[in-house]
């Protein structure tokens, strides 16, 4: 499965990728990393690994929807399978993410659809949720509103800040990405009308990762 990587930020969702290919734990080839931010460390985590990386400033577009346009043309100039949005902090306009439905995916911090948005560690916190987590959901104009395809879920501990929480999360999170794209990639996991296909039957719930990092059904 070929990859390309949206990423804003450190890039450690991006690392875990490349981790899981190296070890041969998933099937797939990153063919592309891409940012809004030229001094994103992803960039340099990609070019250190080989993989072309390239970045896109906002400020030269008068619109969203005109740098969307001229990023998603580099995007698709690398003939990907599959976009992963890693971090990827920048809103998408409507038009770019309905033309690639179904072939794009996000990681996002938090168990949706609750605390969508940024801050989620905090927002839980303030909620006094039991549990959060992390989920990884097929992209629509929504923001963080698509259908969730899997999820961690970690628990709130007593005397947990927004740090220790996010620290938590992390270490559930990558083995959660991984996860789902090995069985994107083995084509066990597809989007259609009905919703999120799992080997051919729609989802009432988001799978859940195991303690082994397995995804199973809820």
């Amino acid at each position: 499965m070929r990859l390309a990587v949206l990423a804003s930020g450190r890039g450690s969702n991006l690392l875990a990728i490349l981790d899981a290919i190296a070890r041969g734990q998933l099937d797939a080839e990153v063919v592309g990393v891409f940012s809004d931010r030229a001094k994103a460390a992803a960039l340099d985590h990609a070019r250190e690994a080989g993989v072309p990386a390239t970045a896109l400033s906002a400020k030269g577009y008068p619109s969203r929807e005109a740098f969307d346009e001229a990023m998603f043309s580099l995007v698709d100039a690398v003939h990907p399978d599959l976009i992963v949005c890693a971090g990827y902090m920048r809103l998408m306009s409507a038009a770019s993410v309905n033309q690639r439905l179904g072939r794009m995916i996000n990681i996002h911090p938090s168990l949706l659809p609750a605390f969508k948005g940024l801050h989620t560690h905090q927002q839980a916190l303030d909620a006094g949720a039991a549990v959060h987590g992390a989920s990884v959901h097929f992209v629509t104009a929504e923001l963080d509103g698509g259908p969730v395809i899997a999820q961690a879920r970690v628990p709130v501990l007593p005397g947990d800040d927004a740090e220790r929480l996010a620290g938590r999360v992390l270490e559930r999170e990558h083995p959660l990405l991984i996860a789902t794209l090995r069985e994107l990639a083995a084509g066990h996991i597809r989007l259609n009308k009905h919703g999120v296909q799992y080997d051919g039957a729609t989802l009432d719930a988001p799978l859940q990762l195991t303690a082994d990092n397995r995804l199973s059904p809820p």
